[in-house]
């Protein structure tokens, strides 16, 4: 059996550095060492390197490799694991695709385009069953008027960052007071708002994935937090919110999520393993689209793994076949 060299990307330019290290650490943990060789590459501002006890040996991106005692180390596959830019956006798939590396995640189009919270709900707008909560997207360089947005919007409304991810500078406001710093805390992530109404109803997330040629949704997750919406906090700090994986959905519910998000995976053309979020409104239980996430979490807490787990599956075989089927 030929042993492949996998570069296992980590880190990246955003406050989600460390949570980027603990999924490396999961999946590495989780490759099949008889068939991959797997080498986690660190990605920072400045530089790219692989760190050999006390060495930190400078990835070439020339061609992207490493030389390692003299000898030169040329991957045969990417598998990224860095959440927010550069490695969910599109940046890093554009290089990997000039130095014609395959990767596990969905092409640079794709990426860049479901990084954009706006952009996103735009192209899913019109499938069976989805809908997507009122909002305005605001730009840094321009003028935004608060009377105007109390005034088209309902309250309570959602501020976040158009590309960030992870909750981080995202808030909930229930009045016009408290707009322009929610705004301005939103600003400093990114140079895009999306202000959103709440949606008010039970929050999920569930992980699609294409294996051996056929797509394959995952058992959803509910996700009850016990703050006011499901922060940074409450995603990363043991006990701030309750995970329940298979969620209590009916059958004729988990049918029409199944086929809503189906539509959504290909419509965005996403490749590898995405993980969307959703909310099924109260009362009438429909289907509201949050976001996709391209480079969801990966540590052993993460919803996806415990999704891989509640479908019967192995983390081994599922990462293992987000290699083989794109290589």
């Amino acid at each position: 059996m030929v042993t492949k060299n996998i570069a296992l990307l980590a880190g990246g330019f955003t406050g989600e550095y460390e949570v980027s290290l603990n999924s490396a650490q999961n999946i590495a943990a989780n490759l099949n060492k008889d068939k991959y060789r797997v080498y986690t590459i660190l990605v920072n501002r400045d530089r790219w390197f692989y760190e050999s006890g006390s060495d930190r040996i400078d990835v070439d991106k020339n061609d992207f490799s490493i030389t390692l005692n003299g000898t030169k180390i040329k991957f045969d596959f990417a598998f990224i694991t860095i959440h927010g830019t550069p490695g969910e956006d599109g940046k890093l798939q554009g290089y990997l695709d000039l130095v014609n590396v395959p990767y596990n995640t969905c092409d640079v189009t794709t990426s860049a385009i479901s990084m954009n919270k706006a952009y996103t709900k735009t192209i899913v707008q019109g499938i069976h069953g989805l809908h997507t909560a009122r909002s305005m997207r605001l730009f840094k360089k321009d003028g935004h008027d608060i009377g105007t947005i109390a005034a088209t919007l309902k309250f309570p409304l959602f501020i976040k960052p158009n590309n960030g991810g992870s909750s981080v500078g995202m808030s909930k406001v229930y009045n016009a007071a408290a707009l322009p710093g929610a705004i301005s805390q939103a600003f400093n992530e990114d140079d895009e708002v999306l202000v959103e109404e709440f949606i008010k109803g039970r929050e999920f997330s569930i992980g699609i994935a294409r294996l051996h040629g056929k797509i394959k949704v995952l058992p959803a997750t509910e996700v009850i937090s016990s703050k006011d919406f499901f922060d940074y906090e409450a995603k990363y700090t043991t006990g701030v919110s309750q995970e329940i994986t298979p969620a209590d959905l009916s059958p004729a519910k988990n049918k029409q999520i199944t086929e809503i998000v189906t539509e959504v995976y290909l419509r965005l053309n996403c490749k590898g393993m995405v993980r969307i979020d959703f909310i099924l409104l109260d009362e009438t239980e429909d289907f509201y689209f949050i976001e996709i996430n391209t480079t969801p979490g990966q540590s052993s807490n993460s919803l996806i793994p415990q999704q891989v787990r509640a479908a019967g599956m192995s983390l081994p075989d599922f990462y293992g076949e987000l290699i083989e089927g794109n290589l």
